[in-house]
């Protein structure tokens, strides 16, 4: 493309402390989350007539840790296409060389709310456990391609107000093929499972989680005991032993809705379905598969959602990969200029749109400071390796719009 052509193509806008440089199809940028992979705002596209969420990643070529999760985030977008998984409608740079490439944006469908907000609404069964089934369908469809997210959490999982949900930020994620050792640091530290805090050894914030863990559920068995490292049993046999609540104790039925008499859903049904999931060991702990069976979830299954086929992965050394800033940025300029190939006008060339593609959305709504702010984007942080790179924000969830209301949840389909 003719160089002066291509910067006619875009325009640059302040938000925050970072410029915006995007093509004139997105308007009405407004800032809506910022965190350590990125800024996000949401904007509307005058070519598809919807609003989107768009990322800037943050200094994707400042170090190698940074381009090889910008390269994992892009190429795992492209390939995943499920309707609870954002769906990634269009990837460009302003840059016009792989000499001046310095600058990432990653389109996506922009959500009305993550599930920090939806958890503070008031939920009855079926909102309840078609939320659960939807998270697990798209867990089951990213396992099935051996991709492991590393980073569930509220804020990563995005709601609409039609009941919609979907699961985003891969920038953490690994393909399960990897025969290297994972960092333990994976998850922010109050959503990590016992066996990743069991593995890290003597972390002192999460020992006491830890200790929080076994109060509640109890001690684990001998049986357990046995399969950790040395060092870790010695400390966890060390601990007083607890015997733990009976799971009516830590989840009466006060805290759950009334039962529904549509679908016959229970609070009897979520506590059981609590129970085998909050299990210390993870080879006792119900799977994905047994969960989508359970009589609390199994009143939505679908076929098409559960089986869907899995995403291949065209990239098969995603993880194994090991490369200098400069090799990893021709990588990401590679795949960033491949989309652009493949894109006519917002729509993927020889590729249907995707399956968690949302109806058009409202007309643009001028920028204001005292708008409402209804949508929250495809945003959250990732958590801190302090071992492979000081340079990483805290672990705090990203910043989002304090006032976003999601408002009512539309009835389930």
């Amino acid at each position: 493309m003719n160089k002066n052509k291509r910067e006619k193509e875009f325009y640059s806008l302040d938000v925050g402390d970072s410029t915006f440089t995007v093509l004139k199809r997105y308007q009405n940028l407004r800032p809506i989350g910022s965190g350590a992979q990125g800024i996000v705002c949401s904007a509307y596209d005058q070519i598809l007539e919807r609003n989107v969420a768009i990322k800037k990643l943050s200094r994707p070529f400042q170090n190698q840790t940074h381009a090889k999760r910008a390269y994992r985030e892009l190429v795992l977008m492209k390939c995943v296409n499920h309707k609870n998984i954002i769906g990634l409608l269009n990837v460009f740079t302003p840059q016009k060389s792989l000499e001046d490439f310095q600058d990432v944006y990653l389109v996506m469908e922009l959500m009305d709310a993550n599930l920090c907000q939806v958890i503070q609404m008031e939920l009855d069964h079926e909102r309840l456990s078609y939320l659960l089934y939807q998270m697990l369908c798209g867990i089951k469809h990213l396992h099935a391609a051996g991709i492991i997210h590393r980073d569930l959490k509220p804020s990563n999982i995005v709601v609409k107000s039609d009941c919609t949900l979907k699961i985003l930020d891969f920038g953490l994620a690994r393909t399960a093929a990897t025969g290297l050792l994972m960092t333990p640091y994976v998850v922010t530290r109050y959503y990590r499972a016992p066996e990743v805090i069991l593995g890290m050894g003597y972390q002192a914030n999460d020992i006491d989680q830890w200790n929080k863990v076994i109060e509640q559920l109890g001690t684990p068995s001998q049986d357990f005991l046995m399969k950790l490292n040395q060092s870790v049993r010695t400390y966890v046999e060390n601990r007083p032993r607890y015997a733990g609540y009976s799971f009516e104790k830590l989840f009466p039925d006060v805290l759950f809705p009334a039962d529904s008499d549509h679908n016959k859903l229970k609070a009897s049904q979520a506590r059981d379905l609590l129970s085998k999931m909050l299990v210390i060991d993870a080879s006792k702990r119900i799977s994905v598969d047994e969960a989508l069976q359970h009589p609390y979830i199994n009143v939505w299954y679908d076929p098409a959602e559960v089986e869907a086929p899995p995403p291949k992965i065209p990239d098969k050394q995603l993880d194994e990969r090991e490369h200098t800033v400069e090799e990893w940025k021709e990588l990401i300029y590679k795949e960033v200029s491949e989309w652009e190939e493949w894109t006519k006008n917002g729509v993927i060339r020889g590729q249907p749109p995707p399956l968690g593609a949302a109806v058009i959305d409202s007309p643009p709504q001028p920028t204001s400071s005292s708008s409402s702010a209804n949508d929250v984007s495809s945003m959250s942080t990732e958590p801190t390796d302090p071992s492979s790179d000081p340079t990483m924000t805290s672990e705090t969830d990203s910043s989002l719009d304090s006032h976003t209301s999601l408002g009512a949840l539309a009835c389930c389909r």
